[in-house]
């Protein structure tokens, strides 16, 4: 519920575990092994260390440097991606897709989205509010559906 954490936390939502949090097809790690902190001060995607880790929610963060990770260990909500990092859009949509691209990504109001691709990322860029007011109501029922799914 990471980045899911977030709407939850913010939304009054129940926090969720485990596949709540996007880990893709490959790797088992949050973000595809991308820094979430770096979003935030370099301003772009940055790929994490393996060598420099954190779990948090049942699930490995990397980071490019000591200083990010101690900077998510101290706020995390601040830091993780909305929806737990799945697609912004496919959660608006009510559903969600493994796939994101990492590069695919908006800092809107402080808070991070990632996307399916740039192209998505872009069509976000241009409605944002609708697209994160449909994605916040529709998050419960996906968070839940993605919870119940990990069990069978």
């Amino acid at each position: 519920m990471i980045g899911l954490a977030v709407a939850g936390v913010v939304s009054g939502s129940p926090a969720m575990a485990d596949d709540s949090v996007n880990t893709g097809y490959f790797g088992g790690v949050a973000i595809m092994g991308y820094d979430t902190v770096a979003y935030f001060t370099e301003g772009k995607a940055t790929k994490g260390s393996e060598k420099i880790t954190y779990e948090w929610m049942g699930t490995p963060w990397h980071f490019a440097n000591a200083k990010h990770r101690e900077m998510f260990m101290s706020e995390p909500l601040r830091y993780a991606p909305q929806y737990g990092g799945y697609c912004t859009g496919e959660v608006s949509a009510g559903s969600v897709t493994v796939n994101i691209d990492p590069e695919a990504f908006k800092i809107v109001e402080g808070k991070l989205y990632l996307m399916y691709d740039k192209a998505d990322a872009e069509d976000f860029a241009a409605h944002p509010a609708d697209t994160v007011a449909s994605a916040d109501a529709k998050w419960p029922k996906v968070a839940a559906d993605l919870e119940r799914d990990q069990y069978h």
